[in-house]
């Protein structure tokens, strides 16, 4: 009889969950909060409580070949970037196309997860939900968390002394949703993450003023890269992985320093970051720049104090008739429904394996799918998670003890620090293609780059030069599919054909795509001797 699996959301990473169970012949029930799919990616008007919540104009920061399913491709005539509804609009061709939707109880909550008393030999769990003010009680064979951690604010009013004397009003960035309503006011935003910055720039164009306070600055990159690519389509390639991977931190440094300010210098518009060492992530926003060039909006340093209507900053700078404060400030990871013993946070950590497995649980049977934040999209990295958890669910999979798993979560959380820092916001942060292949060694499905220079070389040199989308990890393993290797072909297509709306005359190349391909051939033959 095929095991039974509870997943609780149906965001992104519900959804996938959803199809992975189902191509694993396992049978899922998914509940969902909400009458809708989506999680954070569908607007609403309202905020609610217990509800991810989102601004308006939310446009994606990683584009659509590099955020799609393995096996399922977005729509060429998508845009390369997307605003939250059209996100919305693929999810619902997925849900559609491979029938999830009658998986889903809407307007459920998850009460509680705990244990069977027969836990020890059974790995069964007890979920308990309530629809329409009745409770209900139902058993698992297993159970996939998949409701996010974009839900409870970070709200830390006690660094900021005199807040509670402040006249104006103050938020968290979860409460914002337009900018009417701010025509003429003076407001700061605290915080440098995309959100934040997002939320400066639309504001300054309503706003008389806005003021954005970093304690310690970040990178801003455009969604437009070299040649007018997606930025992640040159960025995250095997390639330049591997560079991070083996050049010296200094060098890492200097190169990093060198390609962020081929924009604008970071310095002179005082967003440089205090530590250049760490490879955190960088802000996306195509804007910010230009806003700050004409005055729009200002950076200032931490703040120090508050008083009823400024903010004084730590460099000295006091700035006056402050209306408003948006506090960017991130999220705190909690799951009401869980025991605090599953999954928990403290000493700058989460505890579990690979971001997925409470180590100490008897059996291998709770995952919590999409916590986590890769220096990439979260997509197919929450889809790699799924695709794990459902092997290991069925038992084609085993984890290695508790004692080895939670040697590797400390040995692996020693890394993150040494190359993310110790922050708040970083401490789910994780090295994007390396997490993707140790996920997909886990189930067979990593490319072998070297068999493939043989077989397949024209594959080959776009596995290791081009994008690492996650077309790649359904070449080969369970669940390959048929279409990948076309797909990876054929991206160039998809990326254009938004792009190109105007007919031009085709004008006349040099054809050098056959040195290409030995440049690319020598090049790969030289990283893998070397």
């Amino acid at each position: 009889m095929a095991k039974t699996v509870a997943v609780i959301g149906a965001g992104v990473s519900g959804l996938i969950s959803l199809k992975c169970c189902v191509d694993e012949g396992l049978l899922p029930t998914c509940f969902e909060r909400t009458d809708d799919i989506g999680g954070v990616w569908r607007f609403k008007e309202n905020v609610e409580d217990g509800q991810p919540s989102i601004y308006q104009s939310v446009i994606t920061s990683t584009s659509k070949e590099m955020s799609c399913f393995s096996d399922f491709p977005m729509p060429e005539d998508f845009p390369n970037f997307l605003p939250n509804s059209k996100l919305l609009e693929y999810f619902r061709i997925f849900a559609k196309k491979f029938d999830l939707l009658k998986y889903i109880q809407f307007q459920t909550t998850v009460l509680r997860v705990k244990k069977r008393p027969d836990f020890s030999s059974s790995g069964q769990w007890e979920v308990v939900t309530e629809s329409k003010g009745k409770e209900h009680s139902a058993v698992f064979d297993a159970v996939m968390v998949c409701n996010g951690h974009h839900v409870f604010p970070h709200m830390p009013l006690e660094s900021f002394p005199g807040i509670e004397r402040f006249k104006g009003q103050y938020f968290h960035s979860r409460q914002y949703k337009q900018p009417e309503g701010f025509e003429g006011k003076h407001i700061l935003v605290i915080g440098l993450g995309n959100s934040a910055t997002d939320i400066a720039v639309e504001l300054s164009k309503k706003a008389a003023q806005v003021f954005i306070s970093t304690r310690q600055g970040s990178w801003v990159m455009s969604r437009m890269y070299d040649h007018g690519y997606p930025w992640d389509m040159v960025y995250h390639t095997r390639f330049s992985s591997m560079l991070r991977n083996v050049l010296p931190r200094t060098v890492l440094k200097w190169m990093s320093e060198r390609q962020m300010n081929r924009w604008f210098n970071h310095e002179n518009y005082g967003l440089e970051p205090q530590n250049k060492y760490l490879m955190k992530a960088s802000v996306v926003n195509d804007q910010l720049p230009s806003h700050i060039l004409y005055g729009a909006i200002k950076v200032k340093s931490r703040v120090k104090e508050l008083t009823e209507t400024s903010a004084i900053f730590e460099d000295g700078t006091v700035e006056e008739d402050i209306d408003v404060i948006v506090f960017a400030t991130g999220y705190t990871i909690s799951f009401p429904f869980l025991e605090d013993s599953l999954v928990k946070v403290e000493n700058n950590m989460v505890s579990l394996y690979k971001y997925m497995f409470p180590p100490h649980l008897e059996k291998s049977t709770l995952a919590c799918i999409g916590l986590i934040e890769p220096l990439g999209c979260i997509f197919p990295t929450a889809e790699l998670q799924a695709r794990w958890a459902t092997r290991v669910f069925k038992g084609l999979c085993t984890l290695p003890s508790e004692k080895t798993m939670m040697e590797d979560t400390i040995k692996r959380n020693k890394k993150r620090i040494d190359l993310f820092g110790k922050g708040q916001s970083q401490i789910l942060q994780t090295n994007y293609i390396d997490y993707l292949d140790e996920l997909a060694a886990e189930i067979g499905a990593k490319p072998d780059l070297l068999s493939l220079l043989f077989r397949d070389p024209e594959l080959a040199v776009r596995l290791y030069f081009g994008p690492c989308n996650s077309y790649q990890y359904r070449l080969v393993g369970p669940g390959q599919w048929k279409g990948a290797r076309g797909a990876i072909l054929s991206q160039n297509r998809r990326v254009l054909k938004p792009l190109k709306t105007r007919t031009l005359e085709p004008t006349s190349q040099f054809p050098v795509s056959f040195l290409l391909l030995i440049l690319g051939l020598l090049a790969v033959a030289l990283a893998f001797l070397f």
